[in-house]
């Protein structure tokens, strides 16, 4: 049964980095549920306050530097709010639509779309359509950095 347990802790931890190209999947959601298998199949002792607060402190921080990123990027290369808002709209339709390149391409294009439609010439719509995209990489990035640190961080608990 051990092995069985086992096997959702790492299933969970898989999926929570799939998460990252199809945000459709909650992955902080799904690493959590990792961290709760364990503490309550696999071991009678608790895994520690210190762990559970930083886990907490480090999902706060995975949460917000998505937003912040993509926020910021679409700002510093001109876009608007409704840019940024259809960026994070693009992101999740785009994991719909030929993924893993649908959460690419998608926002691109509707960030250029909704520029031009609020009367911003092509060249402006193309520079926050390009800030959408470095926002969504940095975000990403971030995700990935955070997640190794909780994953690596639950390893060195246990």
């Amino acid at each position: 049964m051990e092995i069985l347990w086992w096997l959702i802790i790492i299933i969970c931890f898989v999926l929570a980095f799939a998460g990252i190209i199809f945000p459709i999947i909650p992955s902080v959601l799904v690493m959590w549920v990792g961290f709760l298998v364990y503490q309550f199949t696999l071991t009678s002792e608790n895994i520690g306050t210190i762990f559970w607060i930083a886990m907490a402190i480090l999902t706060v921080i995975l949460i917000a530097s998505d937003i912040i990123a993509n926020s910021y990027f679409v700002k510093k290369y001109g876009g608007s709010k409704a840019g940024e808002r259809i960026a994070a709209v693009g992101v999740i339709v785009g994991s719909f639509i030929v993924p893993p390149f649908g959460i690419i391409i998608v926002p691109f294009a509707l960030v250029i779309i909704t520029e031009l439609l609020q009367k911003k010439s092509l060249p402006e719509a193309s520079r926050a359509a390009f800030g959408s995209f470095i926002g969504f990489l940095s975000g990403n990035l971030a995700k990935i950095v955070i997640q190794l640190m909780m994953v690596i961080w639950f390893f060195i608990v246990v």
